[in-house]
């Protein structure tokens, strides 16, 4: 079968399965779009991303859409319009594990979903550093009337000491503030980060452009902990919620199943010699439970 054969029914078992779900979810009246959002648009650019996008395969890599099973295709498709977001405008990328397609969020992303579901008016963060003079009131436990005074000499990425994050919906105000501390330690869940890193590496992301992933950590706290805090359920959420805990399941099974095809037997030699010994004086040999060892699942 050529390729552009095999892409043509792959596009039908997912994009066309997906464009036909999301009419339905609209025609429910369980799904309405933003006047500047389409649907169409969106799924066209993401299906060219998605040509573009490669999985590991033992030692090498794969286009994704040979790779990954279709029904995590159209799944991660599915998440990205209902949330209304398209890649094209850095709100999203694709990200497979093991044969897993999954759809994240850019704080883009984040940010989009946000203002939909909540009516904001704007999401805006900042970085504190160093001999700035930060106050602020709590009041039921929420941080209330902020107010931050900064010096233009303070500006210098070695000096984070914090950053935070203000959702302004009008007549009320949602800020979240971490320290620098928590910001590493958000940091250090990411697989691009490393476990056992506690400073930045020097040269890295996280490293050259210090400022904006500080901002980018505090705004992706900010909206998820205010949307968590809401009790919209509408279709929109569950989807936001599921991206995530899609995403997580994904990277936990491709971590057992590389785990798994690592696995090994050790058995001792003097087992073996005791087993042989055994045999040589004839006595009765009690047998065993054959141990079982597999190597299915992804090679990587």
């Amino acid at each position: 079968m050529s390729n552009q054969n095999q892409l043509a029914m792959v596009k039908k078992d997912t994009v066309d399965v997906v464009a036909d779900k999301v009419k339905q979810f609209q025609e429910q009246g369980e799904l309405h779009f933003p006047a500047n959002y389409s649907p169409e648009n969106a799924m066209k650019s993401a299906w060219l991303k998605l040509q573009e996008v490669k999985a590991k395969s033992g030692n090498s890599y794969v286009p994704v859409l040979e790779h990954c099973t279709r029904d995590s295709v159209a799944n991660a498709l599915l998440d990205m319009v209902v949330q209304g977001l398209n890649p094209s405008k850095n709100q999203g990328y694709f990200i497979a594990y093991g044969k897993s397609l999954t759809f994240q969020r850019s704080y883009f992303g984040t940010m989009a979903v946000t203002k939909r579901v909540t009516g904001a008016k704007s999401i805006d963060a900042a970085v504190i550093y160093e001999g700035d003079d930060v106050d602020y009131e709590m009041v039921n436990g929420r941080i209330k009337n902020l107010s931050h005074k900064q010096k233009f000499g303070n500006m210098n990425k070695d000096n984070i000491i914090g950053a935070y994050c203000v959702i302004d919906l009008g007549e009320n105000v949602y800020t979240e503030l971490m320290t620098i501390e928590e910001i590493r330690q958000a940091w250090s869940q990411s697989q691009m980060w490393g476990k056992e890193q506690t400073q930045e590496k020097k040269g890295s992301t996280h490293d050259n452009f210090r400022q904006e992933m500080a901002k980018k950590t505090v705004i992706n706290r900010a909206c998820k902990k205010f949307l968590n805090s809401s009790d919209d359920g509408s279709l929109v959420m569950n989807h936001f919620l599921g991206t995530d805990e899609r995403a997580e399941e994904a990277r936990a099974q491709e971590e057992i199943d590389t785990n798994a095809n690592s696995e090994y037997i050790d058995i001792e030699a003097t087992d073996v010699e005791e087993e042989q010994e055994t045999s040589k004086q004839e006595e009765p040999v009690v047998e065993k439970e054959p141990v079982a060892s597999t190597n299915e699942g992804p090679a990587f």
